[in-house]
């Protein structure tokens, strides 16, 4: 545990940006689930390409993408911490885990209501 004296170097905003971009290549080099959002959501930018949808819906879809791909990065920090603590079986580290996941389920969907809103009369459209 940290003593109460200790206090974080202070670092530049450039270093902190390289610092979140390490973070989010981290989430993306070892976590599958956060890979496999990434084809789901370009699917669903190349959708509202073709169907033309208007712009309030184009910040509704970005939004629902960016919740999902930030939920999972959340969860990946979440799991990343509970390894380094991680000294065998801990319910408490399991709920955080869990919970964690949950959020990400959440997430998810939302962004398929997003999707069955915007997409689904146009989809249905096309369809008939």
């Amino acid at each position: 545990m940290a003593t109460p004296d200790w206090t974080p170097p202070r670092r530049s905003w450039l270093g902190k940006f390289a610092d979140a971009f390490r973070g989010l290549f981290h989430a993306l080099s070892t976590e599958w689930s956060f890979a496999a959002h990434l084809p789901v959501a370009a699917a669903a930018v190349a959708l509202a390409a073709w169907l033309g949808i208007d712009p309030v819906e184009w910040c509704l879809v970005i939004l629902a993408i960016t919740g999902v791909l930030a939920a999972e990065v959340f969860n990946t920090s979440v799991e990343s911490l509970a390894r380094a603590l991680d000294r065998g079986p801990d319910q408490r580290i399991k709920d955080a885990l869990d919970t964690a996941s949950a959020a990400v389920l959440v997430a998810v969907g939302g962004a398929i209501l997003v999707g069955l809103v915007i997409f689904g009369p146009r989809l249905l459209a096309v369809v008939r």
